[in-house]
C-alpha cells in the first residue's frame, strides 16, 4: 500500500475535503472509552453515493484500509484505524431524502442523526423510535445494530431498517431489502449488513421504519430498597405483558453520580425509570398495574409525568448518566461493558456481577435497559495504573463468561469493534469462521474496517 499514492488521487477527487489535519486525523482516531488513539492516514469527507464508490475503488486498487465514521459514538473502537488508511466520515452525507407518511417509513443519508430526524418528523405524526442514549448517526447505529432505551417496545435497528444503499468493497453500489414490510425473497442481506460494523461495506442510505407518535406519554421514576426487587419488578412486568415502552435501571452509585451532575435530588438508592405510551386511558391503566407490582417489590416514592417537560428531563437525566458516572472520579477512564441474558436470569446475573466488582475492589455503577435483558457496568480505572487497569480488563472478562454461562450474549448494544473481538469465538464457535468465510468472500483484500469483528487475518 503507498498511503501517498491514495492520498493523491483522492485529492483529485475531493479536493479541500480530504483531510491530512493533525487534529482531524487524532478526532477519528479516538473513542470514547480506553482505548489508545489510532488515528487514520486522511480523512475523507463525501458528498454523495457516488463519491464514496471512488473512495473504495481508488483505496482498492491500493489495499488501502477504509473505516466508515459517523459521530465517534461507538464504546469499543469500531470506527478506529488499527492499520491506518481513510477514515470516511459521513458528516455532509445528513439529507433526509424522502418521506413518506402513508407507507410509514423514511429514505435517508447515513449522516442524519437521530434526534435530527426525529425533529423533522414532529409534524408527521410519526417518529423514529431507537434511542441509544447518543445523538449518534442513522448509518452508525445500523452498522452496530443499536438498541437503546425503546427496544423492549419498538425493537432494534434490526427491526426498523427496512433496506439499504451499499458501497462494497469493490466499489459498486448495491441496494437490499424494499420498502414492502416483509418478504421471502432470496438472502436477507440487510440483516447481514445491519451489525456488520462496516467489515462488508459502507452503508450510504437508509430505509427505515417509522411509527405512529403515541397519544399518550407517561413516565416514572421508582425507588427501591435494592437492586434485586428492582430487577423482579422487571421481570414480573415483562412476563406479565404490560407493554412498557422502557423500562430502565440505574442503581445506586448512577443515582449519587446523576444527582451531583445534574444537580437532581433522587434518593441514593437503585429507582427503575419507566415510560409507557398508547391512549389516554390504556397508558393510565398500564400505570396503575405497573404500580401494584413495583408495590409487591419493595417499589415506593414515585409519581406519573405526563408533561412533555418533566418527561424530557428525566431521559435527560438517563442519557447523562455516562458522563455523569466518568466525572464522579475526575481523571479516570472507563471500560464499558454490556451483556445481554434471558430475562429470567437478568437478577442472577446483575447480582453475580455487582458481588464480582465488590470484591475486585472496581468501581463500576451499573445501569441498564433491563426490560429486554440487558445491563451496562462503567469500569473507571486509572490508566496510569497497570495492576487497576489489569483488574478491569479482568473483571470484564468474567463478565461474559457469566452471560455466556446464563445463555447470554457477549454483548447486547455495544457491538464488538476491538474491545470483544477475543469473545466471538467462544460465544459463536464454528459459526465465528464462517462470519470469516462471507467477509473474505464480499473483501477479499481486507480493506474494510480491517482488525475488526471476525477471526484476524494475516
Amino acid at each position: 500500500m503507498s498511503v501517498r499514492d491514495v492520498i493523491a488521487e483522492l485529492s483529485t477527487v475531493l479536493g479541500q475535503r480530504l483531510s491530512l489535519s493533525k487534529s482531524d486525523l487524532e478526532h477519528h482516531g479516538t473513542s470514547e472509552t480506553h482505548f489508545a488513539v489510532m488515528p487514520p492516514d486522511a480523512v475523507a469527507y463525501p458528498e454523495n453515493t457516488e463519491e464514496v464508490a471512488q473512495i473504495v475503488k481508488i483505496c482498492a486498487r491500493h489495499r488501502c484500509p477504509v473505516m466508515g465514521w459517523g459521530t465517534g459514538t461507538s464504546l469499543e473502537g469500531q470506527a478506529q484505524a488499527l492499520r491506518g488508511g481513510v477514515s470516511v466520515d459521513f458528516s455532509r452525507m445528513n439529507n433526509i431524502l424522502d418521506t413518506r407518511p402513508s407507507d410509514m417509513d423514511v429514505r435517508v443519508q447515513p449522516g442524519v442523526t437521530r434526534e435530527d430526524l426525529n425533529q423533522e418528523l414532529r409534524a408527521s405524526g410519526l417518529f423514529f423510535p431507537v434511542d441509544p442514549g447518543a445523538n449518534a448517526s442513522l448509518g452508525g447505529m445500523a452498522s452496530t445494530r443499536a438498541s437503546g432505551t425503546t427496544a423492549v417496545r419498538y425493537g432494534t435497528m434490526r427491526d426498523n431498517v427496512l433496506g439499504l444503499e451499499v458501497v462494497t468493497a469493490a466499489g459498486e453500489i448495491m441496494r437490499t431489502g424494499t420498502r414492502a414490510r416483509k418478504s421471502s425473497s432470496g438472502y436477507d442481506l440487510t440483516a447481514l449488513f445491519v451489525g456488520s460494523e462496516g467489515t462488508l461495506g459502507l452503508i450510504t442510505e437508509l430505509t427505515l421504519r417509522l411509527h405512529g407518535q403515541p397519544e399518550a406519554v407517561s413516565a416514572a421514576a421508582c425507588a427501591f430498597d435494592n437492586v434485586a426487587g428492582a430487577v423482579d419488578c422487571v421481570i414480573d412486568t415483562i412476563q406479565m405483558g404490560l407493554p412498557v415502552a422502557r423500562i430502565e435501571l440505574v442503581d445506586s452509585d448512577t443515582v449519587r453520580a446523576v444527582n451531583s451532575y445534574s444537580a437532581t435530588s433522587l434518593p441514593e438508592c437503585p429507582h427503575l425509570l419507566l415510560e409507557f405510551h398508547g391512549s389516554e386511558t390504556g397508558v393510565a391503566e398500564q400505570a396503575e398495574t405497573f404500580g401494584l407490582i413495583a408495590a409487591e417489590h419493595g417499589g415506593s416514592g414515585f409519581e406519573w409525568a405526563t408533561r412533555t417537560e418533566d418527561r424530557n428531563a428525566l431521559w435527560a437525566m438517563r442519557h447523562s448518566a455516562f458522563h455523569a458516572v466518568l466525572a464522579s472520579r475526575p481523571g479516570s477512564t472507563s471500560l464499558v461493558t454490556d451483556i445481554c441474558v434471558p430475562i429470567s436470569r437478568l437478577s442472577e446475573a446483575i447480582e453475580a456481577c455487582r458481588a464480582d466488582l465488590a470484591e475486585a475492589q472496581i468501581d463500576g455503577p451499573i445501569l441498564g435497559h433491563v426490560g429486554d435483558g440487558n445491563f451496562h457496568a462503567v469500569l473507571l480505572f486509572d490508566d496510569t495504573d497497570p495492576d487497576e487497569k489489569s483488574r478491569v480488563l479482568a473483571a470484564s472478562n468474567r463478565l461474559v463468561d457469566l452471560s455466556l454461562s446464563l445463555g447470554g450474549t457477549a454483548t447486547g448494544e455495544h457491538g464488538i469493534g476491538l474491545g470483544k473481538l477475543s469473545y466471538m469465538e467462544r460465544e459463536h464457535g464454528q459459526a465465528w469462521a464462517m462470519m470469516g468465510a462471507i467477509k473474505q468472500t464480499l473483501d477479499p483484500h481486507n480493506i474494510m474496517n480491517p482488525g475488526k469483528l471476525v477471526p484476524p487475518k494475516n
